[in-house]
Parts: structure tokens; C-alpha cells; sequence
């Protein structure tokens, strides 16, 4: 069966909305599969559940006023210790979500990768990462005063504690989209971000 999903209906111009349904439920589409990401907190030996995200989970300091400490390990090798807002780990689908607007790049959504963006870093030498789309990302916290926060797709919103990992990976089942025939990534790049405008502001 063919799931409907909100990112699928974003590619489409509100005024094409009747005229582009009407042919997917005609059975004129597409089916794209996109991958999610499964979130999970590992806190003294257990594991919990956070949640499935098809464009991004965000590790983020809680507080607007407040920046957070934290280890970030991509299978379970250390890469860095870092001083930031937060953490955006993306799917190629959420590529041109809130990564995008973080200072992350642009993925195909067919690249079997994920993307690692750090918020607003302490330092000018953290950069992005793009990694293998069947990494474990690692993030591990440990400051007593910080009151970090993971959330997928901005829908799950839950509290960590001192001496916590969040660990994110490949979801076993992907989401199955379904687009209007002749759908185009780099037409949507190009409606969406306006890279259809000349220097100049000419179209």
C-alpha cells in the first residue's frame, strides 16, 4: 500500500493540490521509499524508545538561553567533543528541512546517508558531516547542569539526564511515498529556493 506522509504534499503548489490528488488517487504517481531514522535513549543499561523521524532528530540544550557539552561517536569510534545549541541528525529527506537552515547540504533523497549539523557551534571549525546511511550516531552527555532534550521530527520532545547516549539509526522499514507522475527533485529545489530567479530578480 502507498502512504500518504505532510513532506510529500509539500512538494506540490497549493494551487495544484486538487488537480495533483485527483491523479495519484487515479493511480497516475510515482513511489519513491525514503528512509527514517529510529531514535533511542540508553540511560543505566536500559533502552528506551524515542521515536521514528522521517526527516530529522534534534539534540538540543533545552533552553534558548543555554548551550550544552556533549561527545558525538559514529559507530561507537569517538569523532569529536563539541560546545553548541544542539545537534540535527538528518535524513536525506530532511536535507532541505531544518539542517538546511542550519548550514547543512543538500542530499539527494535517494543517497543512502545521513547528515550531522551541529547549531550555532562554539567554534568556526565545526562543520558538517555526511555519513554512511548504515552508521550508528552516538551523542553522550554528561554536564549535571545541562537539561538536553531529543526530538524527532519535532513531534517528541524528551528530557535527558547526565551520563545519557542517544543513539540514532537507519529505521528497519522505510516509508513508501507517492508523487504525480513527471515529479522532480531539482524542480522542487528550484521552486523552493528560488533557484529559478536570474541575477537580477528576473525569472
Amino acid at each position: 500500500s502507498v502512504k500518504a506522509s505532510p513532506a510529500a504534499s509539500r512538494k506540490i503548489a497549493p494551487d495544484q493540490i486538487v488537480e495533483k490528488v485527483a491523479h495519484v488517487m487515479a493511480g497516475d504517481y510515482t513511489v519513491e521509499d525514503r528512509f527514517l531514522l529510529a531514535a533511542s535513549v540508553h540511560r543505566a543499561g536500559e533502552s528506551l524508545e524515542v521515536g521514528v523521524a522521517l526527516n530529522d532528530v534534534v539534540v538540543h540544550a533545552g533552553s534558548v538561553s543555554r548551550m550544552m557539552d556533549f561527545q558525538l561517536f559514529i559507530d561507537d569510534e569517538f569523532i569529536y567533543e563539541q560546545r553548541s545549541d544542539g545537534l540535527i541528525v538528518s535524513t536525506p529527506t530532511g536535507s532541505t528541512a531544518y539542517a538546511l537552515s542550519a548550514g547543512g547540504p543538500i542530499l539527494h533523497p535517494r543517497l543512502d546517508a545521513i547528515e550531522i549539523v551541529p547549531m550555532f557551534p562554539h567554534t568556526l571549525t565545526s562543520r558538517p558531516l555526511v555519513v554512511y546511511g548504515d552508521s550508528t550516531i552516538g551523542v553522550r552527555f554528561g554536564d549535571a547542569a545541562a537539561t538536553p532534550k531529543v526530538s524527532c521530527d519535532s513531534q517528541v520532545d524528551l528530557a535527558l539526564s547526565p551520563g545519557d547516549e542517544v543513539r540514532i539509526v537507519k529505521h528497519a522499514d522505510p516509508l513508501r511515498l507517492a508523487f504525480p507522475i513527471g515529479h522532480s527533485f531539482y524542480e522542487s529545489c528550484r521552486s523552493k529556493l528560488d533557484w529559478a530567479t536570474r541575477l537580477g530578480g528576473r525569472p
